[in-house]
């Protein structure tokens, strides 16, 4: 039984666990207001907003979540918030609703549901409202016929008005100045009580879908799937494994609905700690996790202009690590910036036995991993990089943002005296696997960094790669294409260095 509140209601279904989350809020609630637009993830036209209980069960964590792509298991235990359930009594607009309309920001109205329930998550966030961040929380909404100045003058508006939100007990400030209903303040003793009322700690694996795994997949431009979770001698691996749904509910929902799955998204693998010299990652870490980690951006400064680059915040907020590694797309961005950083996997099988695979060698050939049927990614690590070292990721798309990738690579480098002592290479969109450049990064070793050593390290590059046309480009645009990304490394990291030398 999947138990859950939705807007103020509570619901227990016994509906399959892999439904995507739209379809019953829309066709099982009669909720309408959520609109079926890509069920791909692109447009938003479907967000919702999840709250997740915290630690101290006094508050919610809320994300904005495109509902197309969430397992309905997934938010067990959660308060799932759709646009009918955002206005105060008396059905007044929200103060989101009225600057959109007030600064023309809707048309046809379409998109509009998607846009008010991504900057209303934003309105609930811990984090200040900047100008920056509050036009982020729209990067997965689109709109196709109002155009988006009306809508960054009402995102600049809201801004505005949360400048005096407080930083704690915002959700009593909120439903005051009636952003929410004055039932968001009592969702949290809700919520537990719910918890206490299932003897289940949220979102665990439901409907008695409690074995795993067949292989599961990711997009490639960051949509990712975990290939990951818990599992007993006992337990035969025979169901799919299902984390934050942002491929396999695009590409096998229906199959998926027919049959018992092992749901991992709230299985505890997630966050990131340093152990011994190594960064340490919970397999069902997601992308967002990623980008709020302080660990993560202490050692990768540069990390959220890399990240704006994958996918949306409501996909980077769903999205797992290890699942855009068992994808094995070769493009996967995630994969792509943890080959540079010298990750390495832990694989457990049935048994209980771990062993750990360099990322590298997980890839046997196009979608084929060195993974026996029985294991899963529990775990991802890799070396801190030191203060001095160099690290950088390039990704170019047919659009900037929310799209897969044509070639991706990424470079770790570490320099002692103006000589390459150590270095990796890594490229995606060059072969039938994501690429760890091995030889272009033994020819850089005990080199200057010079332009006469970036050619010579694009000329192994060259020989080292294998990429074929296809919708994303001919193969001798992406062969021009990773040359200019590694001109772009270097031109990062020796900013002396010029494109003229480079040429």
């Amino acid at each position: 039984m999947i138990s859950f509140y939705l807007n103020d209601q509570p619901v227990h279904t016994a509906e399959p666990a892999a439904s995507a989350l739209l379809d019953f809020v829309r066709y099982h609630e009669h909720l309408t207001g959520t609109k079926i637009g890509c069920r791909e993830g692109d447009c938003g036209a479907c967000t919702v907003l999840v709250g997740e209980l915290a630690e101290d069960g006094q508050r919610l964590a809320y994300q904005s979540m495109t509902s197309c792509l969430t397992p309905l298991g997934n938010v067990h235990g959660k308060h799932v918030v759709t646009v009918e359930g955002i206005n105060p009594a008396g059905g007044q607009l929200t103060p989101v609703q009225q600057a959109i309309v007030d600064q023309n920001g809707a048309q046809c109205g379409f998109c509009t549901v998607g846009f008010v329930l991504s900057l209303t998550g934003h309105s609930l966030s811990d984090k200040p409202a900047t100008a920056s961040s509050t036009r982020a929380a729209i990067d997965g909404n689109i709109c196709r016929c109002t155009g988006y100045k009306s809508l960054e003058r009402a995102a600049a508006r809201l801004t505005a008005e949360l400048a005096a939100r407080p930083a704690t007990d915002s959700v009593k400030w909120l439903s005051e100045k009636q952003f929410v209903p004055a039932y968001f303040t009592e969702i949290p003793a809700r919520l537990a009580a719910l918890r206490a009322e299932t003897g289940t700690a949220p979102s665990p694996a439901a409907n008695g879908h409690d074995a795993g795994a067949a292989p599961v997949s990711t997009s490639p431009n960051g949509h990712a799937q975990s290939q990951n979770g818990q599992h007993s001698a006992s337990q035969p691996f025979t169901h799919p494994l299902l984390s934050g749904g942002t491929d396999l509910l695009v590409q096998r929902l229906d199959e998926l609905r027919q049959q018992p799955v092992r749901l991992l998204f709230d299985h505890g693998r997630r966050g990131v700690r340093q152990h011994e010299g190594r960064v340490v990652l919970g397999a069902a870490t997601t992308a967002s996790q990623l980008l709020e980690s302080e660990v993560m951006r202490g050692l990768l400064p540069r990390l959220p202009d890399y990240l704006k680059l994958v996918s949306s915040t409501p996909i980077r907020n769903m999205g797992t690590v290890a699942g855009n590694f068992v994808n094995a797309s070769p493009i996967g961005d995630l994969t792509i910036l943890f080959l540079a950083l010298g990750a390495e996997t832990t694989l457990a099988d049935a048994a209980g036995a771990n062993r750990s695979l360099p990322l590298a060698g997980l890839y046997l050939g196009y979608k084929k991993l060195a993974k026996a049927a029985d294991e899963q990614v529990t775990e991802i690590s890799f070396p801190a990089p030191l203060a001095g070292d160099f690290f950088n990721f390039e990704k170019v798309s047919k659009r900037t943002h929310l799209d897969i990738a044509s070639v991706n690579t990424a470079a770790w480098l570490r320099v002692e005296n103006d000589v390459i002592t150590a270095a990796r290479v890594s490229a995606g969109g060059v072969g039938p696997v994501p690429l760890l450049l091995a030889r272009t990064g033994e020819y850089l070793l005990g080199r200057p960094l010079s332009a006469d050593t970036v050619a010579g390290a694009n000329a192994v590059m060259q020989a080292e790669i294998s990429p074929i046309s296809d919708v994303r480009g001919t193969a001798a645009y992406k062969r021009l294409l990773l040359r200019q990304l590694l001109f772009a490394h270097f031109l990062r990291f020796a900013p002396a260095m010029t494109l003229a030398e480079l040429r």
